[in-house]
């Protein structure tokens, strides 16, 4: 069992694994899994904070292929004490019970896209991202119907063969129609989620860490007197994440041997 009682806590997002437009899907997979064997020594919290895998949908009685190795790395981390809670992502919202029951795994939805937390006697805002701040109209009504238990129950009787082959295709075009701004930020984007930062800060004074996915960029910036908002960035290239120690936190990145700060 992990002993680490006062032990670290961390934070990792946009694995995307499974994602059509990675060259090598079990190479992805194998850094993942060694990041996840790497902080089983000293994790006592996981938080997978959404896009996790590219494309996900629980049937009944039936789950999708693959993942086989990260399920495993995670269920180790489980199984030795380590808490982990997954937040739902727009590529990994059909998180149901499969993960919850087989691994011990706690599967988070909040209805307004992030909730807090406090940790180790530090208050938190995580989300993935995708829902703070002003967002089109198109965007909330697609993420309501994605998010309609109606609408799933009549996506869940559309065979695999059709909807996963969807799902990557979609994912793919999607991310190529970022190509002028990969990291999903742009001037607006990035002010109207410093607004959103700010305006909870305020709201919140007690707020110390706004931690969140998402955008594809690594970022840590104030956001008020007493509070920072961190963006994880990626695990496509840029395999980072947060730990939290109890005192700071740090945004870091993996290279499969050592750990470096990020500047």
């Amino acid at each position: 069992m992990n002993n680490y009682i006062h032990g670290k806590v961390y934070f990792i997002s946009d694995l995307h694994l499974g994602a059509g437009y990675i060259s090598n899907a079990r190479e992805h997979e194998r850094k993942a899994v060694d990041f996840l064997d790497s902080i089983a020594c000293d994790a006592r919290e996981l938080y997978l904070l959404g896009d996790i895998l590219d494309y996900w949908f629980e049937y009944k009685t039936v789950v999708p292929r693959g993942y086989v190795r990260f399920f495993g790395a995670l269920a180790r981390l489980a199984d030795s004490g380590v808490k982990i809670y997954w937040y739902t992502g727009n590529h990994d919202i059909w998180l149901f019970d499969y993960l919850r029951d087989e691994i011990g795994i706690e599967i988070v939805d909040p209805q307004g896209g992030g909730d807090f937390r406090n940790i180790m006697n530090t208050l938190f805002f995580l989300g993935h991202g995708d829902g703070m701040g002003k967002q089109p109209f198109s965007f909330k009504i697609l993420r309501y119907f994605f998010r309609n238990k109606f609408c799933q129950k009549l996506y869940s009787g559309i065979h695999p063969r059709w909807t996963v082959g969807f799902a990557h295709a979609w994912s793919s075009r999607s991310r190529k129609g970022h190509k002028t701004s990969p990291t999903g930020l742009d001037g607006k984007s990035r002010a109207n989620l410093e607004t959103f930062a700010r305006r909870l800060s305020n709201e919140n004074p007690d707020l110390k860490y706004i931690i969140l996915g998402h955008h594809h960029v690594e970022l840590a910036e104030p956001v008020g007197n007493n509070c920072s908002m961190i963006i994880l960035g990626d695990w496509i290239d840029k395999f980072t994440y947060a730990v939290f120690d109890g005192d700071e936190i740090k945004l870091m990145q993996y290279n499969s041997h050592e750990s470096k700060l990020k500047q």
